[in-house]
């Protein structure tokens, strides 16, 4: 039987969450460390612990929670009605997970989860990624292929988009932006 969480370890993982926002916006995520965060949360180092496995299971929360905003937003905007129009939508997205190299290895490393306990914001984003561009493609205004469902057009659309962004960070390809490649990507794949 699970004990109902108490109001004091909803406040503290409260707390521990709010002073490591402040942390990342004064100086970005790959700045973080985990004194800084409990020195300004006011708790010991053991309680950081007690609610994360560790820096990154602390970043898994916050990287996934803003990319889960993002997409909301993104989600309220207008249908695209071509592949520009998706590369455009989606740039509020590439822009934060391209902020920092370091939001992007976390994102990686979170995206996919081993068991239905480990499903964090990260793996979360993802799933809402590809339920959006699912719609997106579902939709009589853009065009897309018909030879293939259209569970696995939405999938293409994950994949393309981490493989541009995941480009941006290669000395070789790195001189073309994520969009200049987003959109040939999609344009080729839709069709």
């Amino acid at each position: 039987m699970n004990k109902p969480v108490q109001a004091r370890t909803l406040k503290t993982r409260a707390k521990l969450l709010d002073a490591a926002s402040a942390v990342v916006a004064e100086a970005g995520y790959a700045a973080l460390r985990v004194e800084e965060v409990v020195s300004r949360a006011g708790v010991a180092k053991g309680t950081f612990f007690a609610h994360f496995r560790d820096k990154d299971a602390l970043m898994d929360q916050l990287i996934g929670a803003r990319a889960l905003d993002i997409l909301a937003t993104i989600s309220a905007g207008p249908q695209p009605r071509t592949a520009r129009d998706m590369v455009h939508a989606l740039r509020p997205l590439i822009d934060f997970v391209t902020s920092e190299r370091y939001v992007f290895d976390i994102v990686l490393r979170y995206s996919g989860a081993a068991g239905i306990s480990d499903i964090g914001p990260i793996a979360q984003s993802f799933e809402r990624q590809y339920l959006l561009s699912l719609q997106w493609v579902s939709h009589p205004d853009l065009p897309v292929r018909d030879d293939i469902p259209l569970e696995l057009v939405a999938e293409g659309i994950g994949a393309f988009l981490i493989q541009a962004i995941s480009l941006k960070f290669c000395a070789l390809h790195g001189s073309v932006s994520v969009e200049d490649r987003l959109v040939p990507y999609f344009e080729a794949w839709l069709r």
